[in-house]
């Protein structure tokens, strides 16, 4: 409780533009149990992504990516984490009450999905919200109008299935707690070009969309008003 009390001062303090813009933070990565691979996306991912936030946004971003284990109290320090990954999410009841505590707390989760983790992201998010159900956000929704304008939601960067990318929400109390990104893979789009080679173009849809993710929750957040 005292961690969590520490957390939510913290980020009281954080969700004041201005304050953060002067504060260093990190973008931190998540470590998950039950298989899936975590660490699916080069180091370039999150770096870039800090980078071109600290450019465009007037951030103040440490370029290191934090790295966190979903069951550690160290994920109280870090408002935005991100979680990537191909395989299989298995949550422990102390994981997902911490989870839950993190997001309840002011933090926000987003999850991308690398192809392959979908089917485990629903039931593991039902065990940290059991009453809550993802719902598909509409385009005119806050997290596409931020800096950057993004009228038919997200963008598509990777194809996989070439099904449309969709975004998911998680709301807690008329607050969005987890974006879940879909058939898109905004981190590999952040990645160094020699990664997947992906056009600039795409490149740079994906860190906008990023960038628009980070915006939302230092800016608009309820949390910060």
């Amino acid at each position: 409780m005292i961690k969590k009390n520490r957390f939510i001062l913290l980020l009281a303090g954080l969700l004041s533009w201005c304050a953060f813009a002067n504060a260093q933070s990190k973008l931190a990565l998540l470590v998950y149990n039950g298989g899936g691979d975590w660490y699916a996306n080069e180091a370039t991912s999150l770096k870039n992504l800090a980078q071109f936030c600290n450019e465009q946004l007037h951030t103040n971003f440490d370029l290191q990516q934090a790295i966190v284990e979903v069951g550690s109290p160290d994920i109280f320090n870090y408002p935005f984490i991100h979680m990537t990954g191909h395989g299989r999410w298995a949550l422990s009841d102390e994981e997902a009450k911490n989870l839950r505590q993190y997001l309840e707390g002011g933090g926000f989760l987003h999850i991308d999905d690398n192809y392959g983790l979908d089917s485990y992201v629903r039931p593991a998010l039902k065990k940290v919200f059991p009453e809550l159900d993802l719902v598909e956000l509409p385009f005119n929704y806050p997290i596409y109008h931020q800096k950057f304008n993004f009228p038919n939601g997200l963008p598509k960067i990777h194809e996989h299935d070439g099904g449309p990318p969709k975004g998911w929400g998680l709301i807690y109390k008329g607050r969005l707690v987890c974006f879940y990104s879909f058939d898109t893979d905004l981190g590999d789009g952040w990645e160094d070009f020699d990664v997947h080679r992906d056009t600039p173009e795409k490149h740079l849809a994906a860190l906008q969309m990023g960038a628009n993710l980070v915006q939302y929750v230092f800016m608009y957040n309820p949390v910060a008003q």
